[in-house]
């Protein structure tokens, strides 16, 4: 054979031979959670606190660029105006960002 078996049993049987191969593949792990899952938990955190604080006369950007005021709130609709008259449902989930107060004046203007 290629290697004799009295070899073999060793690297099975070392204790620091097993420890130090499996180290780059837990620090691969460690690495992978701080810096993909750790930052994507928190975004997913402060989308969720925003949702859950929008109210009536929030300028929002939705996921598909519409802008608009909120003028009502339900647990999980929202119905927004995008000009006088002209009024669209949305889900809460489907607002992207909170627009600061008069971004919709000073682009229409």
């Amino acid at each position: 054979m290629l290697i004799s078996p009295a070899y073999a049993e060793g690297a099975l049987t070392s204790p620091e031979g097993g420890l130090l191969q499996l180290l780059p593949i837990v620090l691969m792990f460690v690495l992978l959670y701080f810096l993909m899952i750790r930052p994507q938990m928190k975004r997913a955190k402060e989308q969720k606190a925003m949702t859950e604080s929008l109210q009536k006369g929030d300028e929002v950007a939705t996921a598909g660029g519409i802008l608009g005021r909120i003028t009502k709130v339900t647990d999980a609709y929202l119905v927004v105006e995008l000009a006088p008259g002209n009024e669209i449902i949305l889900q809460k989930g489907a607002v992207q960002t909170l627009l600061p107060k008069g971004t919709l004046k000073s682009i229409q203007s």
